[in-house]
């Protein structure tokens, strides 16, 4: 007889008792310096009127869209750990994939548009002002999200049609797709489809998109006269070349490399970079690399 699943557990790291008040602690103050960082720098892009330009548009969205992201899958891990509770509805699963997916897809998206921004000011200075306009930045950054959170939502649309019949067992500290529609007792080869083509549109275009504005911007930096020049040059677009390497590198190893058991906790360890680290560096990042928020910053302490 086929029993339907109404919740999942999540085993996470539970694998690990022992070291489970170390885990907690050492997430516990990471989602508190990712949370207070990054609201740092949208405060800091709010009220200073020196940093009302689009990159730092543009980051103010990427710290707000961190802050969304660690806090889908953090708490509720914290939680876990606390309370010794890994259950989570089926319900509750599909609406952290959701919001997990959609913010991941918009990252993507928002990343290729910091990286044409760069690209606009390295390589078209003159046209700088009148093509990165209020409009274009809010229709770049607004069709980011609406990218992300649209695919998103038509996969997890389709997720409740799965029929779970056991085993009920999530071997990761969140609700992503593979380890959820593997536990799967009916036929997946159409959501698995779907998901691979909106995945490749969501990551693939806007992947090469952000390869090809940083050739032009080497080739453009390279032909600069001055050492000073170029490195002035290089310097604006060094903490957004970081970013996008730490955060398609992790999605790279999570998601292409086939996972095996003994990869299994390895990829643990990689989605722990891009859901838990990647928004922890950001603001590390930017506030480190840039000189504006570096002076503000002092002003403020």
């Amino acid at each position: 007889d086929e029993t339907t699943v109404v919740e999942f557990i999540i085993l996470g790291f539970q694998s690990t008792p022992k070291v489970k008040f170390i885990l907690f602690s050492v997430f516990l103050v990471t989602y508190i310096t990712t949370v207070l960082g990054n609201l740092l720098i949208m405060v800091l892009v709010v009220t200073d009127h020196h940093l009302h330009n689009p990159m730092f548009f543009f980051l103010g969205n990427l710290s707000f869209l961190e802050t969304c992201y660690t806090s889908t899958i953090l708490p509720r891990m914290l939680a876990s750990f606390l309370t010794d509770k890994y259950v989570i509805s089926l319900n509750g699963c599909f609406l952290q994939y959701f919001f997990f997916t959609g913010l991941a897809g918009a990252e993507c998206s928002l990343l290729t548009a910091m990286s044409y921004d760069r690209y606009i000011v390295i390589c078209k200075p003159l046209h700088y002002p009148s093509i990165m306009n209020g409009r274009c930045c809010l229709q770049l950054a607004g069709g980011s999200w609406v990218n992300g959170l649209l695919a998103s939502a038509i996969v997890t649309a389709l997720m409740p049609q799965l029929t779970f019949c056991g085993p009920n067992e999530i071997d990761h500290f969140f609700c992503d797709f593979t380890p959820v529609v593997k536990l799967s007792c009916s036929d997946t080869r159409w959501i698995e489809l779907v998901t691979f083509i909106l995945a490749s549109l969501l990551t693939l275009p806007p992947f090469l998109l952000t390869l090809v504005s940083y050739v032009y911007i080497s080739n453009t930096v390279l032909r600069i006269p001055s050492s000073t020049g170029r490195h002035k040059a290089f310097s604006t677009c060094s903490s957004h070349l970081t970013v996008v390497t730490l955060f398609y590198g992790t999605l790279i190893v999570v998601y292409l490399v086939p996972q095996t058991n003994m990869l299994g906790d390895l990829h643990k360890v990689f989605s722990v970079c891009y859901t838990v680290l990647t928004p922890l560096v950001n603001p590390l990042i930017y506030s480190l690399r840039n000189n504006n928020i570096k002076k503000d910053l002092r002003t403020a302490v």
